[in-house]
């Protein structure tokens, strides 16, 4: 096992009797010293369960050496370390009996030149060839971090990068916690399982308390191997100091779940949702993969309970997760199920099993409930007159009342762009000839730069558009979405509206669930789906539909809808496919 040298014998002695706090003394045993018992040299060697101690024989100084850390990006290795949680200021209290364990940002200078171009070598070098190698390098000061990085990338063999960190430790007397966390990387990325306890033990007698990048690490490294056990232990001790990353939670979801203890993966599960973590569709997935065959009805009662989450949130699986849902449905002891792939009908009959889906409509009281609360938490809540005069928007409520109601109410702009290559005002053009069908009424929102001659807006096209359709032109800063919402809401429940937008932000600003929930409900049958043609020459619109695109069961069937690949954000666009699972 690796220790860290000490600039004189009293330091080692010290640092020795700390590492028995910490760790049993067959792994203490593990380090290699060679201590002279007459000279004043403290010999040093960066090693840990599977290396072969190489002496390093530093100059003395007499006083325990002042670390010097660079400071890092705990993101930077990206697959290793996702997206956490941010926590607020003050719930971070990192300190160490050398140092302080501080939040890391990557210099400016490494972080220009992250992706230099640095070869790494096939096989450990002594430290004079380090050395040669560092002198000829550019920025010796990041020479260590850039060169790890390389190996991180090239997948360099960890007997490779020990020497380096024997090197390191041989020059400075000492190895910086960025530059440990980047051979922690290397050890996860590779499975190195007694690497990656040996790094902990060392880190953990230097530092009290790890920031979340190299917990990450640690709980990934740990929960993919037969010490699994040990990435609980790590996520509990995480808790104590911050909110666990997502990253954190689902390996070791995926490792209980492995080793068959599902109700450890479910427990986990939801203290992730109680904490507001949210789940990414690969875990949601594993459960699954997992409980495929497995018996219980509790195990049956979460697994519906994540289906239902999928309802609620409006998520959509992709194929390969539908195909795992469908597996586990057929796989369940006891039960006949049998799932089946279809394309349900424009009325919102299953062609399979006959059964009609939910109506997207919202009841009359759902409805203006709905309507209140956007016009009040939305339309006239503190962010719309950012951008929005109260007295533009005073301009537009009566210029809407004296022509109410509308049928269609188009975001003009935002469907202009719809094809890059073509004119604006021919795209726009395009679309409200698709639209101006059956003497259905027309809102299109404009801007008022479309109404001066440019290459983009010609004027007698406008006049052409504005002969079929009513017009209100905003100022050019304006948000267009408020406009929208206020002048479809206002002209019923029938009427529909055609943007490519999702509407996030305006669901955020609905203060509870029941009224987000309404609020997509509501958006899912009243946007219609704009989309440009394959060939590019046309423009498509796919109708609201007349049935609810979510989730829904009555017991005996289910009906989830789902994409053909994966989409890490959400989108305006609900599929078109479904899988139907019904028990016989």
């Amino acid at each position: 096992m690796a220790l860290f040298s000490q600039t004189s014998h009293w330091g080692f002695q010290a640092l020795l009797r700390k590492c028995h706090m910490f760790w049993p003394v067959s792994r203490c045993l593990a380090a290699s010293f060679s201590i002279p018992t007459r000279e004043k040299i403290n010999y040093f060697s960066f090693m840990t369960s599977s290396s072969t101690a190489l002496p390093v024989d530093p100059k003395e100084t007499g006083v325990l050496p002042t670390e010097k850390r660079s400071e890092i990006d705990c993101k930077e290795e990206k697959g290793w370390d996702e997206e956490t949680k941010e926590i607020p200021e003050g719930k971070h209290h990192f300190s160490s009996s050398v140092g302080a364990a501080k939040k890391w940002s990557m210099s400016p200078v490494v972080s220009r030149h992250k992706f230099t171009n640095v070869q790494p070598p096939e096989k450990p070098l002594q430290s004079e060839e380090w050395n040669r190698l560092r002198e000829n390098f550019q920025l010796p000061e990041i020479f260590e971090e850039l060169m790890l990085n390389s190996m991180i990338r090239c997948n360099s063999p960890i007997d490779v990068a020990k020497s380096l960190l024997t090197h390191v430790a041989k020059r400075n007397g000492d190895i910086a916690y960025n530059v440990l966390v980047k051979y922690l990387t290397l050890c996860v990325q590779q499975g190195q399982v007694s690497e990656i306890r040996d790094v902990y033990d060392i880190m953990k007698v230097r530092f009290k308390i790890l920031e979340i990048g190299a917990y990450n690490l640690f709980i990934k490294g740990l929960s993919n191997s037969d010490q699994w056990r040990m990435a609980l232990t790590l996520l509990e001790e995480v808790k104590k100091i911050m909110i666990p990353s997502r990253t954190s939670y689902e390996s070791c979801i995926k490792a209980a779940s492995c080793h068959q203890e599902m109700k450890l993966a479910f427990e986990l599960y939801h203290e992730m949702l109680t904490k507001d973590v949210v789940p990414t569709l690969d875990v949601l997935q594993s459960f699954f993969d997992f409980g495929k065959g497995m018996k219980g009805a509790e195990l049956q009662k979460e697994l519906f309970g994540i289906l239902l989450y999928l309802r609620e949130n409006q998520i959509y699986p992709h194929e390969t997760f539908m195909r795992s849902i469908k597996l586990w449905f057929e796989s369940i002891p006891g039960r006949s199920w049998r799932g089946h792939l279809t394309n349900i009908k424009d009325s919102g009959q299953c062609p399979v099993c006959n059964h009609q889906l939910e109506d997207s409509n919202l009841t009359e009281e759902e409805y203006n409930n709905l309507s209140e609360r956007i016009i009040r938490d939305v339309i006239h809540g503190t962010d719309t007159f950012r951008k929005t005069s109260p007295q533009e928007f005073e301009a537009f409520q009566t210029f809407v009342e004296n022509r109410l109601p509308f049928d269609i109410v188009i975001d003009g702009l935002n469907v202009s762009h719809i094809k890059p290559r073509r004119m604006h005002c021919e795209n726009l053009l395009d679309a409200i000839n698709c639209l101006a069908k059956d003497n259905v009424r027309l809102l299109v929102l404009g801007r008022k730069h479309m109404m001066i001659n440019s290459s983009n807006w010609k004027r007698e096209i406008m006049k052409e558009m504005q002969n079929k359709a009513d017009f209100f032109f905003a100022e050019n800063i304006s948000d267009d979405d408020a406009f929208l919402l206020y002048a479809t809401l206002r002209s019923g429940k029938h009427c529909k509206f055609v943007t490519r937008d999702f509407l996030r932000d305006h669901k955020a600003c609905l203060s509870d669930s029941l009224t987000r929930h309404l609020f997509r409900k509501w958006q899912r049958g009243h946007q219609i789906v704009l989309s440009s043609s394959g060939d590019g020459k046309r423009i498509n619109f796919l109708p609201a539909f007349q049935y609810d695109c979510v989730v829904q069961t009555t017991g005996d069937t289910w009906h989830i809808p789902y994409k053909d690949v994966f989409e890490e954000k959400y989108s305006y666009q609900v599929p078109r496919k479904w899988l139907c699972i019904q028990q016989k």
